[in-house]
This record gives C-alpha cells, sequence and structure tokens, in this order.
C-alpha cells in the first residue's frame, strides 16, 4: 500500500525527541510520501532540515499560513518569493483565510492570499489552501483569479456539501483528513457523492488526529484510519481508496512516482 500525506507539520517541535521513529512508523503504515507545507519565517529552516534527512519520502511546499499574517508580512512574503526561486518547492502553502478566532488583519490576510495566488499562478504551481469561516470570499477570491491555471487542494475540508461542489467547481481537490473519523463531521455523509479523483488524503499532524487517536498528537501513520474510514464509507477497500488518492496527489503536485 501507498499512501501520501498531502499536507503534514512533523517538521514542528512536537516531534523534535521522536522524529526519526515518527518518520519510519510512517513508512511502516504504507505512507510512503509527506508534503510539507511552511507556516511562516520561523518554519523554513527546519521545514528544510527535516528535507534534508528525508529527502526520498518528503516534499515541501513555501507559503504564509493565514493565521500568521500580522503587520510585518510583506516583508515575510518577501523572504518566501526569494525562497520560491530556488525551484525546490512542489507547491505553495500553506495560505488562504481565517477568520475564526480573530479578524484583526483581514485586509492583510486578503492581500496576502492574492499575493501568494498570483505566485501560485506564475510558477505553475498547485496550491495548499487553509479557510475557515471565509468561504464566501474564498470562492470569490479563486473564481476571480481562476483563468484554467489555478489548482490545488482545500486543506482539511470540514464544509457543507454546497461547498465542496464549488470548490470542485473551481478546480480544486479536497484534503480528507482525521476530522472526517469523528462523529459530528458531516463530510462522510455526502463522500459518495464527491468525484473520488478530487480526493486526496493529509493528516494536518500534529494536528486533528484521527479516531481511535483522537485527543493525541496526530502522525503520518494515523493516516491510515482515515484511509479506512472513507474506505468503509464508500464500500470499497483501503487499498483502492490508497491507490486512488495517490494517484490524484502524484498528477496535481507533478511527483515522479
Amino acid at each position: 500500500m501507498y499512501l501520501i500525506d498531502t499536507h503534514t507539520h512533523i517538521y514542528d517541535h512536537q516531534f523534535s525527541l521522536d522524529c526519526h521513529e515518527t518518520m519510519q512508523r510512517a513508512l511502516d503504515a504504507g505512507v510512503k510520501m509527506m508534503l510539507l507545507p511552511n507556516v511562516d519565517a520561523s518554519t523554513i529552516k527546519p521545514m528544510l532540515a527535516l528535507h534534508g534527512q528525508f529527502p526520498d519520502c518528503t516534499r515541501v511546499m513555501m507559503g504564509l499560513q493565514p493565521e500568521e499574517v500580522k503587520e510585518n508580512y510583506k516583508e515575510v512574503l518577501a523572504t518566501m518569493e526569494k525562497e520560491l526561486e530556488r525551484g525546490i518547492y512542489i507547491g505553495v502553502g500553506e495560505v488562504g483565510l481565517d477568520f475564526y478566532w480573530d479578524a484583526t488583519f483581514e485586509k492583510q490576510q486578503l492581500d496576502a492570499f492574492e499575493t501568494q495566488l498570483c505566485w501560485a499562478k506564475q510558477l505553475g504551481l498547485p496550491l495548499s489552501i487553509h479557510c475557515r469561516n471565509a468561504f464566501g470570499k474564498m470562492a470569490e477570491l479563486l473564481a476571480k483569479h481562476q483563468d484554467g491555471n489555478l489548482r490545488g487542494i482545500m486543506h482539511c475540508f470540514t464544509g457543507t456539501e454546497d461547498e465542496a461542489k464549488a470548490y470542485i467547481d473551481l478546480g480544486f481537490h479536497l484534503g480528507l483528513g482525521g476530522v472526517v473519523t469523528y462523529k459530528n463531521c458531516g463530510v462522510k455523509d455526502f463522500v459518495r457523492n464527491i468525484p473520488t479523483d478530487r480526493i486526496v488524503l493529509e493528516t494536518d499532524a500534529p494536528y486533528l488526529a484521527p479516531v481511535p487517536h483522537r485527543g493525541k498528537r496526530n502522525e503520518p501513520a494515523f493516516m491510515v484510519a482515515t484511509a479506512q474510514k472513507i474506505a468503509e464509507t464508500l464500500n470499497v477497500t483501503i487499498e483502492e481508496i490508497a491507490t486512488i488518492t495517490t494517484n490524484n496527489a502524484l498528477r496535481l503536485f507533478n511527483i515522479a512516482p
């Protein structure tokens, strides 16, 4: 079985004591590739260090996560734009909009997101998009910039069926993670109606561990539980889900199998 975790932060300090063991557990579980989205200026170095240690089973993305957009966001974006010139990044992420806790920097978030949307189009790279409490504005911006060259993943998708259809119509994939194993998550109720060629798997480790690991630090190996839940919901084998979602990720990020 070959699974790809399309969104994991295993360079996070929470893995500082057992990173190698975590990677080995992932590989043993069948998670053979892990895609690492950046968060802010401080995470670039540890992310690249991890990729340097595990170049065969990790790939890196560059972006500014919306919750980290502050007064100095233009300075941070300038650093990231220069990083992208290195040509080692497979995507622009983690980017997006998040007005869940605080909308203080809403204007700055919108500007940062549009800037990074333009990077993705200019470089021909997919996006890894974080969206929380911002569906309307997100859909508006994606529609504004979609000229046939925008593609990517709606990371940690937990929206409605109508929202799922809207993102798919805009040319995006849905990233399904541990939340789909939670009792109160509505996505599993309509996942049968989502085209399987638009689904990819993720963990968002160290966050949002799936059942039966809920409440623990999440890690890529746990993604097997998410794959199993989706397989059961669709009445197919986990091997079929692995094949479908892995091929989707390989195509989207232009990764050689």
